[in-house]
């Protein structure tokens, strides 16, 4: 399977998921389980009520960094910054309280973070990072700045930077090294700098908040065995379902490859945003070997 492949997968499966979570976005568990049964088909409706296969904040929000990093041939804070009003003006269904106070921010005072605040503690850092990951394969020392920085424009808090950082040397290795024993050895590894994001036999809710968020998507990804039973337990455990089931399809998507992901998701995801995403990805590729 080639790297093309996987990076393909990656990006794709993250905006998969993001359909697919949109819809129980915020329910419960039990709440899912009245309503679909098990929630595995991608049909839109949910609180923002979206035409199936259509994606949210998370995906048009990475989308934007994605074009970014093409454009500039690299990271340029102040070229995502503007990437993000632009977003922002255009009326999006949905924008994270976080996200529309730190894109507000660069508005006015043209500042690309903010002081440090527990209050940024949310997952809108992490969830936009992919593009990062796949702009940057072999500079890990890169990736890291890159990674943080993009999240600082709207989020800046210590988890949330760490989130980040991991999330992206996540998404690499299952790139350049799919084991899952490596995997989770790395994850392992996160986990010991701060034990608060311990993911065996997590359980709890898989809220907003990073770390809610990363325990919930690092528990399932290593609990299944296939990217279709991954996103499947994740959206269906509700809550923030649609950056819960975009971070580990992208992770599921790097490590199980294009041929591992459903074709009828792959159908049912939005033809503009498919259709850009395969475009875009071997350009993020392109400028690792820049």
């Amino acid at each position: 399977m080639t790297l093309e492949n996987r990076a393909l997968a990656s990006f794709l499966g993250f905006a998969i998921g993001d359909a697919l979570g949109a819809t129980v976005e915020f329910m419960t568990e039990r709440e899912i389980a009245t309503a679909y049964g098990v929630h595995k088909n991608i049909i839109g409706g949910g609180w923002l009520r979206l035409k199936p296969g259509a994606v949210t904040d998370d995906t048009q929000m990475s989308l934007s960094v994605a074009r970014s990093l093409v454009k500039m041939r690299g990271f340029d804070a102040q070229d995502v910054a503007s990437g993000f009003v632009e977003w922002l003006r255009s009326g999006p269904l949905d924008v994270g309280n976080t996200c529309r106070r730190g894109i507000r921010r660069f508005m006015t005072h043209g500042t690309l973070e903010g002081p440090l605040s527990e209050g940024d503690g949310g997952n809108g850092a992490v969830m936009r990072v992919t593009p990062v990951a796949l702009a940057t394969l072999r500079r890990p020392e890169a990736a890291d700045g890159w990674a943080v920085a993009q999240g600082r424009i709207t989020h800046h808090q210590q988890r949330s930077d760490a989130a980040c950082i991991w999330y992206t040397r996540l998404i690499r290795l299952a790139l350049t090294a799919p084991e899952k024993p490596r995997l989770k050895h790395l994850a392992e590894e996160w986990v010991e700098q701060d034990p608060g994001f311990r993911f065996q036999a997590y359980a709890g809710p898989a809220s907003g908040y990073v770390v809610d968020t990363m325990r919930t998507v690092l528990a399932v990804f290593f609990e299944t065995e296939s990217f279709e039973d991954c996103l499947i337990k994740v959206v269906n455990r509700g809550g923030d379902a649609d950056t819960t089931g975009a971070l580990v399809g992208a992770l599921a998507g790097a490590f199980y490859g294009l041929d591992a992901i459903p074709k009828r998701w792959l159908k049912a995801l939005d033809r503009d945003t498919r259709e850009e995403i395969s475009e875009i990805t071997p350009k993020l590729l392109a400028l690792d070997a820049a």
